[in-house]
């Protein structure tokens, strides 16, 4: 697996020993031309798995980066991979549950990719949006099977749209605590 773009462009990944579902290569490059310039933005990515959602954010210049991964199994790999960034990756190796409600900083962009059989997905979303991860205009983009989608509301969020590969869905949700709504940024 290679990073798709940006300064690490074509820089090659570890695939961690256990259960991984790497997001493929035009799902990123779509979702962080999407994105736009990440030029001294925060970023955190959940669920990080090999680590390519980091790398592929210090590659288009996010200068602040998380990266939580529960899996011990990915730890090392996970490791080896965010050490050719040219910004330090912090990783976090625990429940995304508990880093979400432990954390004070807060973040421009968060991604989140729990594996597909997660049954938990929206009620995770609900909870970032209520935890100091988040503030006015932060994007969140979360990597879902295309059968697993949610119609209803969550509070703070307004989805903004959604990018369809293959059996994989990226949903792009903003938030807006004060009920502002920054469509520009992003």
């Amino acid at each position: 697996m290679r990073v798709s773009g940006g300064a690490l462009r074509g820089r090659t990944v570890k695939i961690p020993p256990g259960t991984i579902r790497p997001s493929m290569d035009r799902m990123r490059e779509s979702v962080f031309a999407a994105v736009g310039d990440l030029e001294g933005a925060s970023f955190l990515d959940i669920f990080s798995g090999t680590g390519i959602i980091a790398l592929e954010a210090a590659s288009r210049g996010a200068r602040y980066i998380e990266a939580v991964e529960k899996d011990p199994r990915k730890r090392d790999t996970l490791i080896g991979n965010v050490s050719i960034s040219p910004v330090r990756i912090h990783c976090r190796f625990m429940a995304a549950e508990l880093y979400i409600r432990r954390t004070k900083r807060n973040f421009d962009y968060i991604f989140c990719d729990p594996p597909f059989p997660y049954r938990f997905k929206w009620e995770l979303i609900r909870d970032i949006a209520a935890s100091a991860l988040v503030r006015e205009g932060t994007l969140i983009m979360m990597q879902r099977p295309r059968e697993d989608f949610f119609d209803g509301d969550i509070a703070f969020i307004r989805k903004l749209k959604k990018r369809e590969f293959g059996r994989s869905v990226v949903e792009f949700l903003q938030v807006h605590k004060n009920g502002e709504i920054n469509v520009e940024k992003h």
